[in-house]
């Protein structure tokens, strides 16, 4: 397998589109901030299914990073990044600089409502979703791609681009990617990268206490007490919980008793320095 093509300019990746486009190729678009794992490695062979070419963008967005977060520290693996890219069949890599993606007087931004304000990420960082909306809207309009591929780990974030790009009419499919996890069940994440030895092996009992209050809830079981219980045993755990929730898959809208169709259970908790997050599908 060769190296990677790699693509500094919005117009070098305007120009490679265009010949694929002249081709009758369908191309798909994986958004990343780089520091790549085998969950995203899993993006682009989903990609590939759909499309047949595939266009990595590795860019770490500083829009959507609020000041005292990890911008700076953020993992940056450019060259191992291209070296896993181009063993997985990636057709290219975009990797603007942040000039290139927010030049001299730049004075736009996408402000969502909906998803983006579902008293869950928004409540921690509340200007995150702003930076993710405009950053994804710019990438979609840059490279101009018949799908795009984003996890579901992100679940929030997922609903926010899938609002995004119905709101704005932009002509892209978006698909959903199931999360990779680790053999005990940790989400993979760039993040994980942060976690001490100890903190690593506390780290899979978010997701086992994730499944176990998913189980729970398809047996019948209260919805509050569950969550209660699951809130005290993280905490317990050594996790700082930001929030544990039950929301309708579909808009992240709370669960009410009139509730029905897909449910998701979203948590987010910091251990020691490194937050993490994760989400599992409750059907009632």
């Amino acid at each position: 397998m060769g190296a990677v093509k790699v693509l500094e300019s919005v117009a070098a990746l305007r120009v490679q589109r265009a010949a694929w486009r002249v081709a009758g190729e369908r191309v798909a678009l994986v958004p990343t901030m780089g520091a790549l794992h085998q969950g995203h490695i899993s993006l682009v062979q989903l990609a590939r299914l759909h499309a047949t070419r595939v266009v990595v963008s590795i860019f770490v967005n500083p829009t959507q990073f609020a000041p005292g977060e990890d911008f700076a520290a953020y993992p940056r693996t450019f060259e191992g990044d291209c070296a896993m890219l181009a063993a997985a069949g990636a057709d290219a890599v975009f990797h603007p600089g942040v000039e290139m993606i927010y030049p001299d007087g730049f004075a736009t931004s996408v402000e969502m409502r909906g998803p983006a304000v579902a008293g869950l990420e928004d409540l921690v960082r509340p200007t995150h979703f702003a930076g993710v909306a405009t950053i994804v809207a710019k990438l979609l309009i840059q490279a101009a791609p018949d799908v795009a591929v984003f996890g579901e780990k992100d679940f929030q974030q997922l609903a926010v681009i899938r609002r995004l790009v119905l709101d704005l009419d932009l002509p892209v499919e978006i698909i959903g990617a199931p999360t990779l996890r680790d053999p005990d069940g940790l989400a993979l994440s760039s993040r994980n990268a942060y976690l001490s030895e100890a903190e690593r092996a506390i780290a899979p009992r978010l997701h086992a206490c994730l499944a176990r209050v998913a189980d729970d809830l398809q047996k019948g079981g209260s919805a509050k007490r569950l969550l209660d219980e699951a809130r005290a045993e993280m905490t317990a755990a050594g996790f700082a919980v930001d929030y544990l929730e039950l929301r309708q898959a579909r808009d992240l809208a709370p669960v009410t008793q009139k509730s029905a169709g897909p449910m998701r259970l979203l948590v987010a908790a910091k251990l020691g320095r490194t937050r993490l997050i994760d989400n599992v599908a409750v059907d009632l």
